[in-house]
């Protein structure tokens, strides 16, 4: 289908997907999940040819990680879908309602954005979840997926929209943009007059992309040096448990650690014991002077650190680590560095949690705990959209909320302006 086509059916359709009943939708999310499951043959073959072309192309292991899907994971889609399926329905909530002197009474109703496009790299389970997530809370989804997973999403969209024609959901409901070019790409983000908003998922040079060249509003996701501070307060084993986690159970992830910061009062005892922890998964650890030296420079996984580190997401088995003196001098490293997304402090100090919290500039900041819990799914959410590293209409984890807009809604009996 022609791109403007495509674009103009989903905006023409828009209204009428907004207006859809809550037993409805809930019913259709239900069907697709079903439908990927039961077309798991044809999707997985589809993957695996994708994944092969990865392959080929010396596709990044983190990068691959995210591209390849299984029975598992396959099941994780479904669910995310029966999971959204289950959340309450934000569209009519009345978010206000006060009357005003003059007797009006002005209220604020939760809406639908309208027509909603994501433009997204090899993650191929995100084109399930942006379509619930967007068609729960009552919007027109246009995924725009990279060529690298282009016949996955192609086998996706298909079974998901099975269900669509099933429930007699308009056409518009639901679109995949198959060319992979990148002039389709560029005109797709300058379709102002018939798409509402822009979410890119993927690395910085996409969303760097997609915020420089849009006409269309963009909320930027996903890029993510997340940090853990282990604080000179810290229970050590702790913290090892927690990097380990927020490091190696997936590495190809933007809520994964990429950096550490560690007081110097335990940096000769705790770095030892993490270099024994994340050995086993050939982490290499790139620091300054003094965690070289406290790792040892013998040590092959131990390199010297450059500046381009303090700020890098690496989504490998790589980890910078800096030394800091004072939780001041931690808070403003993370602050210059990181990229709004997470980040984490160890400690057992009340007052220390309280100011990290309050003075670190992330969507999402943890104590005591892995970064890896920054997700729609962890945080309640069902599946999310993308995790928002900026500050106006959403930020972190991006659920069905994230994705509506509000209306006035004005009662009178006859006012008029004096």
């Amino acid at each position: 289908m022609n791109l403007e086509v495509l674009c103009k059916t989903a905006h023409d359709d828009r209204i009428k997907v907004g207006m859809l009943d809550t037993d409805v939708k809930n019913e259709t999310l239900r069907r697709a999940a079903d439908k990927i499951l039961s077309h798991e043959e044809e999707i997985l073959a589809a993957n695996a040819v994708d994944v092969t072309n990865g392959k080929e192309r010396n596709m990044p292991a983190g990068l691959l990680d995210r591209l390849t899907l299984n029975h598992d994971r396959l099941e994780g889609m479904a669910d995310g879908l029966r999971q959204i399926a289950k959340l309450d329905d934000p569209i009519g909530e009345v978010l206000s309602m006060k009357k005003r002197p003059n007797g009006l009474i002005i209220g604020k109703r939760r809406v639908p954005i309208g027509v909603i496009g994501i433009i997204f790299e090899a993650r191929p389970n995100v084109t399930s979840d942006a379509f619930g997530l967007c068609f729960k809370a009552g919007n027109c989804a246009i995924l725009k997926g990279g060529s690298d997973a282009i016949h996955s999403n192609i086998a996706i969209v298909s079974a998901m929209q099975e269900a669509l024609d099933e429930m007699n959901i308009p056409k518009g409901t639901l679109s995949l943009i198959e060319a992979t070019d990148h002039e389709t790409t560029n005109e797709f983000m300058k379709m102002k007059q018939y798409v509402d908003l822009l979410i890119p998922r993927g690395g910085s040079g996409l969303i760097q992309t997609v915020v420089n060249n849009a006409t269309i509003p963009v909320i930027e996701t996903g890029t993510g040096n997340c940090h853990v501070y282990v604080d000179e307060y810290a229970d050590l084993d702790m913290a090892v448990d927690i990097i380990r986690n927020a490091k190696t159970q997936r590495i190809g992830v933007c809520n994964a650690c990429e950096s550490i910061v560690v007081h110097r009062a335990v940096a000769k005892e705790f770095l030892p014991k993490l270099y024994a922890a994340l050995k086993e998964y050939d982490v290499q650890m790139r620091g300054d002077d003094a965690a070289v030296e406290y790792l040892g420079t013998e040590k092959p996984l131990v390199t010297k650190a450059t500046e381009e580190d303090w700020g890098k997401e690496y989504l490998d088995y790589i980890l910078s680590v800096k030394i800091v003196d004072s939780l001041e001098e931690a808070i403003a490293h993370i602050n210059k560095y990181n990229t709004s997304h997470s980040e984490a402090i160890v400690t057992r100090d009340y007052d220390i949690a309280q100011k990290f919290l309050e003075e670190v500039d992330s969507a999402c900041v943890y104590v005591n705990a892995s970064t890896r819990f920054s997700d729609g799914n962890e945080f309640g959410f069902g599946a999310e959209i993308g995790i928002s590293t900026q500050k106006l209409h959403a930020r972190g984890p991006m659920g069905l909320e994230a994705l509506t807009s509000y209306k006035y809604i004005i009662y009178g009996n006859g006012q008029i302006r004096p």
